[in-house]
């Protein structure tokens, strides 16, 4: 009766350790950028990989935004300094249009040239230089030492 409490117990204690592994493995592989594409001032970033909390999207962006700019040149500034930046999750990768409630992009030709909308946040900035991030759950006003403030 005792060996079948202690395997038990090993076994709980093995699924935690998998369990435990896979969640650190999830929050520690890197942020993979698919590709950018670019309409005047708005950057549309594909990736895969990214976080899932919004302040490690957010943390991300700002450990990289001078390596996406000197890389990919997103944002690409508008006049006055306006930029907006969507990251989206490349999912299934390109496919083709439905004819309805898919992104496409025109620097693609056709057919395999959209993506499903599964947008993961947009960074904005508004002439004054004004950092806006939007996720699903609300807006929020990017502080000087890259905290998140509730905006609407």
């Amino acid at each position: 009766m005792k060996l079948k409490g202690n395997i038990i117990r090993g076994l709980k204690f093995l699924a935690g350790g998998l369990l435990a592994g896979y969640c650190l493995w999830l929050a520690f592989r890197p942020v993979e950028i698919v590709a950018v594409h670019k309409r005047n001032s708005y950057s549309h970033i594909l990736v895969k990989n990214f976080s899932l909390t919004n302040k490690g999207k957010v943390h991300w962006w700002l450990k990289n935004k001078d390596m996406l700019k000197e890389k990919y040149d997103a944002p690409g500034t508008g006049k006055d300094a306006f930029f907006e930046i969507i990251f989206w999750y490349f999912g299934a990768g390109y496919v083709e249009t439905d004819g309805y409630d898919r992104l496409c992009f025109d620097d693609l030709e056709p057919p395999l040239n959209c993506i499903d909308k599964d947008k993961a946040f947009t960074v904005w900035q508004d002439r004054y230089k004004n950092t806006v991030v939007i996720f699903r759950d609300g807006q929020y006003r990017l502080g000087e030492k890259g905290e998140l403030i509730k905006y609407l």
